[in-house]
């Protein structure tokens, strides 16, 4: 492949090199698998456990095949690792998986296995070499029994009580440091912004200067939100999560919640971009209520009558003072 010139392709290596390239894969999955047991020890101790016997299993897989090296073609390894080779299958970052949540970890750990043992088969599969067949059929079975390993660690550490508590906990972990600040950033951004974008339209009947406050206003709201959020608690004691991604979620939040109704005065027509504003406002404060009704376990009819009549108070408001 001329855009690859420094990856070799699979089907060129020797069974040499095939060996080397499984036992450093080995050895990056071991270090993958601390790193979650690290990343999860103090939230999730009994996955953690999983993570560290899953750990040792691959430190034995990984001794297995430099034993298996040494017989063949003695003790130097050749340094060949999966970004050498093109095609071969490649792991994401940690930094990538360890913000999606505990059970995007756990598939992540699964598909782990899963591709390892798929890669293996397909390559012994096009294997002409019955050698190299054998060796690659060798590797495949060895990634399979990882997988009814793993399963095995996870009845073995994590029962049904463990592992629910340890959902509860990451659900409550999701709903303290994304879901609360956000839905905060949409009631400010929804509600707030009601007045000045509603004040502006009926006092200048200007569609594009209508949509000029409301932009304005979304974007001071969700950078004052942001950073409002993210300074007030760093999460440290009353373990609501990063700073960092509680400011991104309510920041981003408030500014959809007052683009949504600023958006449709674009439209040059001042009535019809008012009365889709209308609507759009009446989607933002049904959502707000379903949010706080599935998340926050808020009574439906309360958030409903909270959510209603602050918006409905803020709207007249700014109505009544763009008419006057």
């Amino acid at each position: 492949m001329r855009f690859l010139p420094n990856r070799k392709q699979f089907r060129d290596l020797s069974e040499q090199q095939v060996l080397a390239l499984a036992i450093s894969s080995e050895e990056d999955d071991a270090r993958i698998y601390r790193s979650y047991a690290q990343m999860l020890r103090s939230e999730f101790p009994d996955t953690a456990k999983i993570f560290d016997a899953m750990a040792k299993e691959e430190d034995g897989h990984r001794a297995q095949l430099i034993a298996m090296h040494e017989a063949r073609f003695g003790p130097t390894v050749p340094l060949i690792r999966r970004e050498h080779v093109a095609g071969f299958y490649a792991r994401r970052p940690i930094w990538l998986v360890e913000n999606l949540g505990l059970d995007r970890i756990r598939a992540e750990a699964e598909a782990m296995e899963r591709d390892a043992q798929q890669f293996y088969h397909k390559a012994a599969g096009r294997s002409t070499d019955a050698a190299t067949r054998k060796l690659l059929g060798d590797l495949a079975a060895a990634e399979a029994a990882h997988q009814c390993k793993a399963e095995e660690l996870e009845a073995a550490h994590l029962d049904d009580d463990a592992r629910a508590a340890e959902d509860r906990n990451a659900h409550r972990q999701f709903v303290l440091t994304w879901v609360q600040p956000g839905l905060a950033g949409l009631m400010d951004g929804s509600v707030s912004t009601l007045a000045p974008i509603f004040a502006t339209a009926f006092a200048t009947q200007d569609t594009w200067t209508t949509f000029l406050v409301g932009l304005a206003a979304s974007v001071g709201a969700g950078i004052s939100m942001g950073f409002t959020e993210a300074a007030s608690d760093d999460g440290e004691l009353s373990g609501r999560g990063s700073p960092f991604k509680r400011g991104l979620s309510s920041g981003v939040m408030t500014t959809l919640g007052g683009l949504g109704h600023a958006l449709p005065y674009l439209i040059p027509d001042f009535w019809t971009a008012t009365f889709l504003a209308f609507f759009i406002v009446f989607v933002e404060l049904w959502a707000i209520v379903w949010i706080q009704n599935k998340f926050m376990q808020t009574p439906f009819l309360r958030a409903t009558f909270q959510v209603v009549l602050g918006g409905a108070l803020v709207f007249a408001a700014g109505a009544l003072i763009g008419s006057g």
